[in-house]
Order: C-alpha cells, then structure tokens, then sequence
C-alpha cells in the first residue's frame, strides 16, 4: 500500500517535470526550434489544430523556421495564427512556404525570459510540494486507521520527502540549463 503511494507520487512528481521540459520548449532562445511553434493553433476547417498537424516546421538556418503546410490554402491562416500569438515574430511566406525569422534576442529579452523560466520553475516545484503533501496525507491516513505501523508510516514519509528532493533537484538543474541557454550570446 504504502508503496503503491510512493511509486505514485514519484510518477506524478516526474508528469510535473516532463510540464516543465514543455514549457520550457516554449521559450525562445537565440536559436530556431520547432518546438517555438507548438502553443499555436490554427483553423483547419472551423477547428482550431495545432500548427504541427496541419504543417511540417524545419530549421532552416540557426535563426530561421521554415513551415510547409500540407494545404497550401492555409498559409494565410497560419501566418495569422503566428502573428496572433505572443511570441512577437513576424512570418512571411511565398506560395509554398512561411519562412519565420527569429530576431536576436536583447539583454531585455533574455532577462525577461529568464524571469519567465524562474516562474515556470516555481510551478513545478509548488506542484511537486503539493502531490508530496496529498502522498504524507494519505499514509498518515493509513496509520490512524492502523493499516500500518507508525513506524513503517515515519519511513514512508522520510522516502516521499526524499522522492521530493531529488525531484526538486532535477527542477532546479533544468532551471540552471534553461538560464544558462537564455543567457548565451
């Protein structure tokens, strides 16, 4: 029981991380990744689909994307869709391609996305915090019902503080990567 507990909080704990990868995917660095693109939605025939199901996105160039949509009736759409968003980018396009350059970000930009990566990180770690909370309440559930010895229950909550840790650690080290990346020139 209590390791059913504790194997799902450790699960939980890692969907929290995995969130935090993504949204950090979503923040622009200096250099063009597909994965800029994924918050964007676009309207395929009266449905909002993201862009990456409607069109195939490339790096063309350090600092260039290139989208080839599948339909070539979209690309007004998409270039909509982009200028919609807030990621403060401009696409141009021809008849089969968009082509979104990415300006160099500023000290500004980068102290500011920087800002943004630290709030997404807090997130995480509340997250985190608060499925190692409901995991302590449902063993100290468990040991006032006297399904388990108090005993068993202290070590139970000393390895979910431990699962805590170290998953707080991985938030922490993505953090440094992702400020470190942000802060390159």
């Amino acid at each position: 029981m209590i390791d059913e507990i504790q194997a799902d909080a450790d699960d939980r704990m890692g969907k929290s991380i995995e969130a935090l990868h993504s949204s950090f995917g979503r923040l622009r660095t200096g250099r063009a990744n597909p994965s800029l693109l994924d918050g964007i939605e676009v309207s395929y025939y009266g449905t909002d689909t993201p862009l990456n199901q409607v069109a195939s996105i490339t790096v063309e160039d350090a600092r260039t994307l290139a989208i080839s949509p599948w339909e070539k009736n979209l690309i007004p759409d998409i270039e909509k869709a982009i200028l919609k968003s807030d990621l403060g980018i401009t696409p141009s396009s021809n008849k089969e391609l968009i082509r979104v350059p990415l300006p160099a970000l500023t000290e500004e930009n980068r102290k500011d996305l920087a800002r943004v990566a630290k709030q997404e990180a807090e997130s995480a770690r509340v997250a985190i915090r608060n499925i190692r909370r409901d995991a302590i309440h449902e063993v100290r559930e468990l040991a006032k019902a006297k399904e388990v010895a108090e005993d068993e229950a202290r070590k139970a909550e000393e390895k979910i503080q431990s699962i805590t840790d170290r998953r707080i650690g991985e938030v922490e080290s993505t953090l440094g990567a992702k400020e470190a990346d942000l802060m390159e020139i």
